[in-house]
């Protein structure tokens, strides 16, 4: 498969680039700085998604039958990258013939609101007592910035006519690729309050070959 990855030299970033490198993938890895990133086979586009270049985006896209996103805010210095990174993203792939993407997003970002969904559901599903009512409401708070970010994020893949999968994950650590983490459609895991960040990369490549998580979120946890 020919993919596009984005943002592939962040924490999800490099687990993406080189799983899907060491799976045989054709891969084209947009970064802001080449330098940074890991010595692997993948043709590289130089583009800063905090102020998009499209003739840069749509040499990215070329020939891709998808597309792999680990956007976000490293710092407030960063706050809206994620919302105008996957805009002018999505603008791209509807320009290239594009329509598979897969990005990564936040466990908490369903009770998030965001300019098109400003009262979202107060609690989510799959969450128990401890998670509901004392971690999520002070993590929101702590990162109001970066969620809402993420929050406009999602909404922009919501409102487009892109096949769509977000995957969503609670607290991210560098542990080891495992695989045996849990999942579950449309909702957050309960007890899931970590996954390590190359066990989410394998999750959304996982999501590329399956078509009942298009259009959908998908929650991630140890």
């Amino acid at each position: 498969m020919k993919l596009t990855i984005f943002a592939a030299t962040g924490g999800i970033g490099r687990h993406l680039l080189e799983q899907a490198t060491a799976a045989g993938h054709e891969v084209t890895a947009v970064v802001r700085r080449p330098d940074a990133l890991p010595s692997v086979p993948a043709r590289v586009v130089t583009a800063d998604l905090a102020a998009a270049d499209p003739a840069a985006l749509a040499a990215a896209l070329a020939g891709a039958d998808a597309v792999l996103s680990g956007l976000g805010a490293r710092g407030k210095k960063d706050a809206g990258v994620a919302w105008r990174g996957t805009t002018a993203i999505a603008s791209a792939m509807r320009a290239s013939g594009v329509r598979r993407i897969v990005v990564v997003s936040a466990a908490p970002i369903g009770q998030v609101p965001s300019p098109g969904r400003p009262r979202p559901p107060r609690h989510d599903a799959g969450d128990g007592f401890f998670t509901r009512y004392l971690l999520s409401p002070g993590i929101r708070t702590v990162l109001r910035t970066h969620y809402a970010d993420l929050a406009r994020m999602e909404e922009v893949l919501r409102d487009s006519d892109l096949d769509w999968t977000v995957v969503r994950p609670p607290r991210l650590t560098d542990g080891p690729l495992t695989t045996t983490y849990r999942t579950a459609l449309d909702q957050n895991l309960r007890g899931g309050v970590a996954i390590s960040r190359a066990d989410v990369a394998h999750r959304m490549l996982r999501a590329l070959d399956e078509p009942d998580t298009v259009r959908h979120t998908v929650g991630i946890a140890d």
